[in-house]
């Protein structure tokens, strides 16, 4: 009989800023998880994003979750120091021809929407229109893109199933197109630092926000693309501001209020529909733990 893999989680914020109500939710569902099914917690900080990186963040957010009974098993990581893993990966996709340099610049991606009729809708996604796939022109390269098609030229069309959400599907050439993996600044992008390092940590099941659902099915073509495995998604549901958009530090969001732990915890466990009535930290935890089991 096969054997089920021991359950590694984690939690992956980015030092943007402190944590707020949104990321603190995905935060907990993520504990939550793997406190359900016996498993591993770790924490990665995902500093790849250096122009967005707040000095000074990353050790607030550590102390954030803390504060709130969320202590991860292993010490946390940063990707900052994982370059090499990032390139090393794009070799080997590069090699098998599964990615491609790109010359493109924004604005040349947006005339050759627009002159094939597919300009997007405003904060709509720009669908590349695949200009670079058969080679430069001799142009510089800018960046460095996934080959969404098939081997047989096809669209790529992928189906998985997220463990909240349920059957989930889409066609990544159409819906996105061959997305970035590093960046004309020579950044890398997060689709392929977060496969890479969900497989170096072992990560069997990623909980995480429901916003990062779209981006799911980018990730399984790169792990199939350099044969690593798949792990087990859940996008916990978010914590929308007043106008209903989704509550980010873009908008606005306001820091978690330290004062009020276990007001604040219990904040996050009443949105994932969980027991949020105790009077400490660890009461809260011990009883939303059999509850999400």
């Amino acid at each position: 009989m096969p054997t089920t893999p021991p359950y590694i989680g984690r939690f992956a914020p980015s030092p943007t800023g402190p944590l707020h109500a949104g990321s603190l939710v995905a935060a907990v569902a993520s504990w939550l998880d793997a406190r359900a099914h016996a498993g591993v917690w770790l924490l990665r900080i995902e500093d790849i994003d250096t122009p967005r990186v707040v000095p000074g963040a990353d050790q607030h957010l550590l102390r954030q979750l803390a504060a709130l009974g969320l202590m991860p098993d292993a010490a946390p990581v940063w990707q900052s120091a994982h370059s090499e893993r990032y390139a090393h990966a794009l070799q080997t996709l590069l090699a098998s021809g599964r990615a491609y340099p790109c010359a493109c610049s924004r604005s040349q991606i947006d005339q050759a929407l627009a002159a094939a009729g597919a300009t997007p809708a405003r904060h709509a996604q720009r669908v590349y229109p695949g200009t670079c796939r058969h080679g430069l022109a001799g142009k510089a390269a800018r960046a460095q893109r996934f080959l969404t098609l098939a081997a047989d030229g096809q669209d790529q069309l992928v189906n998985w199933s997220d463990r909240r959400l349920g059957p989930q599907q889409q066609n990544v050439s159409r819906a996105v197109g061959d997305f970035v993996l590093q960046r004309v600044d020579g950044l890398w992008a997060y689709q392929l630092a977060v496969v890479v390092d969900d497989a170096a940590q072992g990560i069997t099941r990623v909980v995480r926000g429901e916003d990062l659902a779209d981006n799911t099915a980018r990730q399984i073509l790169l792990q199939r693309a350099l044969g690593l495995a798949t792990p087990a998604y859940l996008h916990a549901p978010l914590v929308r501001a007043a106008d209903g958009q989704k509550l980010s530090k873009q908008n606005g969001a306001a820091a978690l209020d330290s004062m009020r732990p276990v007001l604040t915890l219990a904040s996050a466990l009443q949105v994932l529909q969980m027991p949020h009535a105790a009077d400490s930290i660890t009461d809260l935890l011990a009883n939303a733990v059999p509850a999400w089991r």
